[in-house]
């Protein structure tokens, strides 16, 4: 009995493991060990290297973040938000959407060890996602691991970058554009909660104030003009923690206290209302369903080896 017991227990834990391996590889080809023989430092590199990132800055964790949710939501998560225009092509980089990225010194902190350790190897795409996988949890989200094996795109142009979700879209025009890219409307949400970093440019949110919008708390769009009478580049955050990832944004929209037509407008819709509301009451619900989201849309049209490269410089195509 002993022995059958045994042998039971060792085909139950190898035919586990076999489903486990399994389960490590996406359709996309994407892998959670991807690196494991190739550049096993990939992970200390990356997380040392933001770590020491955000010791000096620690506003530089909205800025990766934002910059790998600009990446994907552009031709995929290629790592083409990285390339610099040249005198015959105007790169994502440079467009208007894209002047306010921050972040890339980190990146390019992170490629030159990469290089010297394992060249030729890890991706410029794949830093991007790791990177803002690595902020998002130093800023105290949660601590979640991601697929990896993206490939860098050869292709950036400025027009590729005008159908990134404006802050002044409504919910059906967020709910229509994230739905293209196959997420839920709680997807959308979670994603939005990016916002529990960072600040915004009175660019982006003064026109709410000529004719008060109102669905905007009344003494709240006092703050705002207070804030922009010094200028368009005068800044305001997202809510009153803005280097923490926590789900504060949420009861600031609660309080109709979003700075962006496209925060505040998630309170106000009844299709998003609900996930606000949730989200708002449990800082654990949001941090699942923000992670599920990440993943997914670090999965986005990734390029493999037939449609892709690894960079020798995140900023050239090879």
């Amino acid at each position: 009995m002993v022995g059958g017991n045994f042998v039971g227990v060792v085909l139950l834990v190898e035919i586990i493991v076999v489903m486990m391996s399994g389960c490590r590889f996406g359709a996309n080809g994407l892998s959670m060990d991807y690196y494991f023989r190739s550049c096993p430092i990939v992970d200390p590199i990356i997380k040392t290297t933001v770590s020491r990132a955000l010791q000096v800055d620690p506003t530089l964790a909205a800025g990766l973040v934002r910059m790998h949710f600009h990446d994907c939501f552009v031709e995929g998560c290629d790592g083409s938000v990285l390339i610099d225009s040249t005198k015959d092509n105007t790169a994502e980089k440079d467009s208007p959407a894209n002047l306010s990225l921050r972040g890339y010194e980190v990146i390019d902190a992170v490629k030159e060890q990469l290089e010297r350790m394992c060249p030729g190897v890890v991706s410029c795409a794949d830093i991007v996602a790791m990177a803002a996988r690595d902020a998002v949890s130093m800023a105290g989200g949660p601590i979640y691991e991601i697929p990896k094996g993206r490939m860098d795109g050869r292709r950036s142009r400025i027009e590729d970058t005008f159908n990134l979700p404006g802050f002044t879209l409504n919910a059906s025009g967020l709910i229509t554009i994230f739905g293209k890219h196959g997420f839920t409307v709680e997807e959308l949400v979670a994603l939005s909660g990016a916002h529990t970093l960072g600040v915004a440019s009175c660019a982006a949110f003064k026109s709410r104030l000529t004719d008060v919008d109102q669905n905007m708390d009344a003494d709240f769009a006092k703050t705002l003009s207070k804030t922009c009478s010094s200028g368009d580049n005068a800044k305001q955050p997202f809510d009153a923690t803005m280097n923490r990832f926590d789900n504060l944004y949420f009861n600031t929209l609660q309080r109709k206290a979003g700075v962006l037509t496209s925060d505040q407008t998630l309170f106000a819709d009844s299709r998003t209302a609900g996930t606000v509301n949730r989200f708002a009451f449990s800082q654990a619900m949001f941090f699942a369903s923000f992670q599920g989201a990440m993943i997914k849309m670090g999965a986005l049209d990734v390029k493999d080896s037939s449609n892709g490269e690894v960079r020798k410089n995140c900023h050239k195509i090879n």
